[in-house]
């Protein structure tokens, strides 16, 4: 079992900090926003996406794959009552000469190894792609 720690403070009524290890991320908790910060929102969906170019990482040297860029971009739909996530879309796109069937099997191994994108599929679905740039 791998276990995980981040500590989170009030800064002031316009935002918090949170650390994990010796990284620091400024938070949106001003009820105003801040475009300065990401909110809890944008926090999650950065979540997933670095879950998903981690996952990437990972499985390109198993998979012998040749990658030369990868890009994640994410969007959520959210209710008001009560306040949830409905819909996460990603669109994941990679710069790759690989075939089609490979694309895809890379697709497949990034969400089912995905920690958070396995976290997130039992709570919200999760709908997208992984295309090649043109």
């Amino acid at each position: 079992m791998t276990e995980y720690s981040v500590s989170a403070r009030r800064i002031d009524s316009h935002g918090s900090l949170a650390v994990a290890k010796e990284a620091e991320v400024v938070l949106d908790t001003d009820m105003a926003g801040r475009r300065d910060a990401m909110n809890p929102v944008e926090l999650l969906l950065s979540a997933l996406a670095a879950c998903m170019l981690k996952g990437i990482e990972r499985v390109t040297p198993m998979l012998q794959f040749q990658i030369d860029g990868a890009e994640v971009a994410l969007e959520a739909i959210r209710q008001d009552a009560p306040p949830k996530l409905t819909l996460i879309r990603y669109q994941i796109t990679v710069e790759s000469a690989e075939t089609d069937q490979r694309l895809d099997l890379l697709h497949r191994n990034i969400l089912k190894y995905g920690t958070i994108s396995n976290t997130l599929s039992g709570a919200v679905p999760l709908e997208g792609t992984l295309t090649r740039k043109v």
